[in-house]
């Protein structure tokens, strides 16, 4: 698939602010089963400092300083993107099928970061755990049946819905809530796929859906790495193994690490901002 995508984000402040820095991840992945055909991003007012950085996922974020004040700002990212379908699991995975829980001292050590629990310890939700444990059951102790069968039931005890405020909620509380948006479907199964040792991330980016809805929005969603198979993206809000219909912008064992714009402003007392965005996509094929 190849498509072009105009992300627009517009701040409006009620007083004069000055700007902090700011960190932005807008350019979609340009490897893997992805290429980034074009990329340009526009910063109002512009930034005295403006420049880019690989970031420790390996994604390619902008990072930008400002001076002055200013009652307003917006981001455009214009990007022209084409995808393509990865090698079905079962072709890279044949006879050699990941046993679980997978042994931690056989991955490689740069995936480490991808396995640590929610709990300051270091440890798993306990919810994660239990959910682990019937996700095994029946699935020969297999990670693909895991995998499929860990989506079925996310999506049978939690109802997904639209939240667009707040941070990612930990798998106890999405799971207690019964609801949730697709950032917190997505740490559940991270979480849970962690809790086998099946190394989990978390991916943020657009779902190019068809027929195409009135309103885009950011979509999230987890990146598993299975040894033999690499890095493979599972939606638990959609259709569990994601499909060139995805467009990944960036990736990191913490959620808040993904966020489009990040960043700070000060300025007078009980100033107030608002946020409006928009994002357009064309399909070009």
């Amino acid at each position: 698939m190849r498509a072009r995508i105009v992300h627009t984000l517009t701040y409006r402040y009620s007083a004069p602010v000055l700007l902090g820095p700011h960190r932005f991840c807008l350019q979609p992945r340009g490897h893997g089963f992805q290429r980034l055909l074009h990329f340009q991003c526009s910063i109002t007012p512009e930034p005295t400092q403006l420049y880019a950085l690989v970031a420790a996922s390996g994604d390619e974020i902008l990072r930008a300083r400002f001076e002055g004040s200013t009652d307003h700002f917006q981001v455009q990212a214009i990007s022209d993107v084409e995808t393509g379908l990865a090698p079905s699991l079962e072709q890279c995975l044949a006879n050699q099928e990941p046993q679980l829980p997978y042994p931690v001292g056989q991955l490689n050590g740069d995936l480490l970061g991808a396995l640590s629990g929610w709990l300051p310890n270091g440890q798993h939700d306990p919810a994660a755990v239990d959910l682990a444990q019937e996700a095994l059951m029946g699935s020969d102790q297999r990670a693909l049946p895991f995998l499929r069968q860990l989506v079925e039931i996310i999506q049978d005890r939690v109802k997904y819905t639209q939240r667009h405020l707040g941070p990612a909620w930990p798998a106890g509380r999405t799971l207690k809530e019964r609801v949730g948006s697709c950032r917190d479907l997505a740490m559940l199964m991270i979480e849970t796929c962690r809790c086998v040792g099946l190394p989990a991330r978390f991916a943020s980016g657009y779902h190019l859906v068809e027929p195409p809805p009135k309103v885009y929005d950011l979509h999230a969603w987890a990146e598993v790495y299975l040894p033999g198979a690499g890095w493979r993206g599972f939606d638990p809000s959609g259709q569990g193994p994601i499909d060139d219909r995805y467009v990944v912008l960036a990736t990191s064992s913490k959620s808040h690490l993904t966020a489009a714009v990040n960043g700070t402003f000060s300025g007078p007392e009980r100033v107030s901002s608002t946020l409006d965005w928009s994002i357009e996509a064309q399909i070009l094929d």
